[in-house]
């Protein structure tokens, strides 16, 4: 477990970027990569820098206080399946400060007005130093940790409380977390007592990184799959150290598993209608002998990354395959609703009507395939 501290300091008139030149008083925060980093009192005005940055501040309903983004938040894509950035379309129209997955420009940062107070930084390993960054902005730089909620969830946790340190919103930030710790035990709970002899072989293909992916690109730790007790056939759990992120799985494996279920992570969609999953599920004679094709067995789910993990996606993404595969165990459940309920309380607004319609309207439907 992760602790976060914070001390507080009495300035003695140091100059300090942000601030204004009479004493105040500092407070000294330990972020996320250890790093100690003295913060003004009153935070009102910040940036995000690198991949999930704003969303998790948009968790923590902060998002008002950014006075500009990187150019992914302005970019204007046929498909977005970013909640956040669909629950706040005003972010297409705040000043640029730096390139997407965190190569900021410090020169650009210093012509803000207002100036940021912070910086939060998702670390990386690509993009600007935090350590440089603040050297040449003179503004501090708080480090917060990629995460998922898998193996890392406790880098999620601790991310989220301080951020919630930094933008006085602590209570926000455990209320956020236990709706995450919440909703996986409820899922989990849900699917428990479900004997081996009833839990089928399912693969998820197509799902971006980096970029859009055809249908061989998988996750073996797949959250959805494991929060509702499915047996992800791309997860070999002998092998401790298989990688659980991205995965290209060989197609011939995948037609020696014959999955009882697929599921198409529509991010493959932006390779356009000659290409990706859903063109070679169409098309590839080898992806069409599978029984889950032949039976009408492959169903469309929400993108998993999008600028990092969409986590309220996830959750949504496992009550769908949950009432799919085990229909008596989420008898009360409604994934369109379910999902909507989940997007109001992580980002402000139901968004996954405007997903649906950007991705043909295949979510948590049948993948037509003639």
């Amino acid at each position: 477990m992760k602790f976060v501290m914070v001390v507080v300091l009495v300035s003695l008139g140091l100059p300090f970027a942000g601030m204004a030149s009479t004493p105040a008083s500092l407070r000294m925060i330990t972020d996320a990569t250890g790093r100690h980093v003295a913060l003004p009192p009153g935070i009102e005005h910040v940036i995000c820098s690198g991949a999930g940055a704003l969303r998790l501040l948009t968790y923590l309903e902060c998002q008002d206080r950014i006075v500009a983004v990187d150019d992914m938040e302005v970019h204007r894509a046929q498909f977005d399946a970013r909640p956040y950035a669909l629950a706040n379309p005003q972010f297409k129209t705040f000043p640029v400060f730096g390139e997407f997955r965190g190569y900021d420009h410090p020169e650009r940062i210093l012509t803000l007005d207002p100036l940021p107070q912070v910086i939060f930084k998702m670390a990386s390993a690509t993009g600007s130093d935090p350590d440089e960054l603040a050297r040449k902005t003179g503004i501090p730089v708080v480090v917060l940790l990629d995460s998922d909620l898998g193996r890392r969830r406790s880098d999620l946790f601790s991310s989220l409380r301080i951020m919630g340190i930094v933008m006085d919103q602590t209570q926000r930030a455990e209320v956020v977390i236990a709706f995450f710790e919440n909703r996986i035990r409820d899922l989990e709970n849900r699917t428990a007592g479900i004997p081996d002899n009833r839990r089928p072989g399912c693969f998820v293909g197509g799902i971006a990184y980096r970029g859009p992916h055809g249908f061989q690109s998988t996750e073996p730790g797949y959250p959805p799959f494991a929060f509702v007790n499915v047996r992800n056939l791309a997860r070999n759990d002998e092998d401790r150290s298989q990688p659980l992120s991205n995965s290209s799985i060989a197609k011939e494996k995948i037609l020696v598993w014959d999955p009882d279920y697929l599921f198409l992570d529509l991010a493959t969609l932006q390779m356009g209608d000659q290409a990706g999953g859903w063109h070679e599920l169409r098309t590839d004679p080898a992806y069409r002998s599978l029984s889950a094709e032949q039976s009408g067995r492959v169903f469309g789910v929400l993108p998993y990354n999008w600028y990092s993990r969409n986590f309220g996606s996830i959750l949504a993404n496992a009550y769908f395959i949950g009432k799919r595969i085990y229909p008596e165990a989420f008898a009360d459940i409604d994934p369109v609703e379910a999902a909507d309920r989940i997007y109001t309380f992580l980002v402000g607004a139901p968004v996954f009507e405007k997903m649906n319609t950007a991705f043909g309207r295949l979510v948590f439907q049948p993948v037509p395939l003639q």
